[in-house]
């Protein structure tokens, strides 16, 4: 049993948003209570059609996805997903998304309301939107004024979920934990494009997405590394993570849980993996042991 951010879970392990949909759709194939924690698609204020298609590509060592946060909107989270995720005995966490801090308030006063939600992911770090989303993160004054909007109207724990595309993710860190954050998860995608040299036209409709999997790990174990040494709140470490070795690295730069994500698509059974081969290890003695360690030189 471990306890992140006043949130108790069996283990460390969850699902990263956009990943595993609203989780029901896979309990047929995975043993959903198995997991840490289950942390929702991005809701929504209002139904959102998601961007137009081809909206996901291959590239090495990972994919590039401009989803838009395509979802049905609060209400139907509350009348028709929640009560499903609220059968299994594991932990619901809402990652919550919006164009305007006020749209944010607003679902969060709602998810404060239910007691089936035991947390909420604040996104402001999707890159694949023209509004909201990742246009919050990269300012530290944004960041302040929306993460202390939400905190002040909800009473749920709050982890912030960081975007990874700018200079200084310590600043970041810092400033949603002075803003009243419980938490953190990093990092969210990085920003990248892939064209096709056959057709001469981008495999995206979006032309840019958010690129993710196993490329993007070393970028993420470091940004969760520089936060862990700036900040006393507990990080989720997400990125690239497909086995147990990935998941003790992101522990050994300071994080106190990992999500899962792009794993996901290539086999549904990585998660549970994972919490099965973290049995043979004390995470105790792994858990910042690297912050420890000063750079060379």
């Amino acid at each position: 049993m471990v306890e992140l951010a006043g949130i108790k879970m069996k283990n460390p392990v969850m699902v990263a948003s956009g990943t595993f949909g609203y989780s029901d759709k896979y309990s047929e194939l995975v043993d959903l209570e198995k997991l840490g924690a289950l942390v929702t698609k991005s809701v929504t204020l209002k139904p959102r059609p998601g961007n137009p298609p081809p909206r996901i590509t291959e590239t090495p060592s990972g994919m590039l996805n401009s989803i838009g946060l395509q979802n049905d909107g609060l209400k139907n989270f509350l009348e028709k997903d929640l009560p499903v995720l609220s059968k299994f005995d594991v932990p619901v966490i809402v990652n919550v998304a919006g164009e305007t801090i006020e749209e944010y308030v607003e679902v969060c006063r709602a998810l404060s309301k239910e007691s089936r939600v035991k947390g909420i992911e604040l996104n402001i770090s999707c890159p694949n939107v023209k509004k909201g989303g990742m246009t919050f993160g990269v300012d530290p004054k944004c960041t302040e004024e929306i993460v202390k909007a939400v905190k002040k109207a909800s009473s749920l724990p709050l982890i912030v979920k960081l975007t990874p595309n700018v200079t200084d993710i310590a600043l970041l860190a810092k400033t949603a934990e002075a803003a009243g954050a419980d938490g953190l998860s990093l990092i969210n995608t990085l920003l990248g494009m892939a064209i096709d040299v056959k057709t001469k036209k981008f495999k995206l409709a979006t032309q840019t997405g958010g690129l993710s999997g196993p490329a993007i790990r070393p970028v993420a174990v470091r940004m969760v590394w520089q936060a862990a040494q700036a900040v006393k709140i507990p990080i989720i470490g997400i990125g690239g993570i497909t086995n147990v070795e990935d998941a003790l690295e992101f522990f050994l730069a300071g994080a106190s849980a990992i999500q899962v994500g792009t794993a996901n698509f290539v086999d549904i059974e990585t998660p549970i993996k994972i919490i099965e081969g973290l049995k043979n290890y004390n995470l105790a003695d792994f858990i910042g042991k690297a912050l420890l360690v000063r750079p060379a030189g």
